[in-house]
């Protein structure tokens, strides 16, 4: 009878400390993946604030300069289509990301052809809100690259969690995927060609 109680306590410790234990990993993975989509939010955050100057932009330009209307075009036209794709970051997929990731380098193309081309109007480039503006989109720029650096160490830590024993049974038990992470596009190791056409 002594040896059953004795053998029923040490049952019952194990399948408490387990308990403990599971309890501990999964609400540790749970804080983990809600930092990553709460850094999600973040990148998705300094997007909005770019497309939110882009209109501004837009506004200042066409007013400063008798303009090339098909640049000016083409950057409402990207950001339209920046805007139009969103991705849950709960189930975010590494095609969403590259789809998401597609359309903003396409904005930031555009943007970048606009900032280039104004380049032959110096009545433009004097203009004080033009200015502003240009050093608010670059500093948005500068956001945006370390809001998704961020993303991709929270996700990253994230990931690798998930993935260490004996960490990745509960992971694999209460259905934690890893985290899609963003990727350079393909041909951005090359360095870009900068052409000025001043016709």
């Amino acid at each position: 009878m002594k040896k059953t109680l004795i053998v029923l306590a040490i049952i019952i410790a194990i399948v408490l400390a387990l308990g403990s234990w599971y309890v501990s990993t999964n609400n540790t993975l749970v804080e983990m993946k809600g930092q990553a989509v709460k850094q999600w939010a973040n990148v998705e955050s300094s997007y909005q604030r770019r497309n939110d100057l882009i209109g501004n932009l837009v506004k200042t330009v066409q007013g400063a300069a008798d303009f090339e209307r098909g640049t000016l075009t083409d950057v409402i036209e990207a950001r339209a289509k920046a805007t139009s794709v969103n991705i849950d970051p709960s189930n975010m997929t590494p095609e969403q990301i590259a789809q998401f990731s597609k359309v903003q380098s396409g904005l930031s193309g555009a943007l970048s052809k606009l900032l280039v081309s104004v380049e032959r109007y110096p009545e433009l480039k004097a203009n004080k809100n033009f200015l502003a503006l240009q050093t608010q989109i670059e500093g948005t720029e500068n956001r945006i690259n370390v809001e998704r650096n961020r993303f991709n160490d929270t996700a990253g830590d994230y990931n690798i969690h998930i993935e260490k024993i004996p960490t990745n049974f509960i992971a694999a038990i209460a259905n934690f995927e890893p985290m899609a992470l963003f990727t350079s596009e393909e041909g951005s190791e090359k360095a870009p060609d900068v052409e000025f056409d001043f016709k």
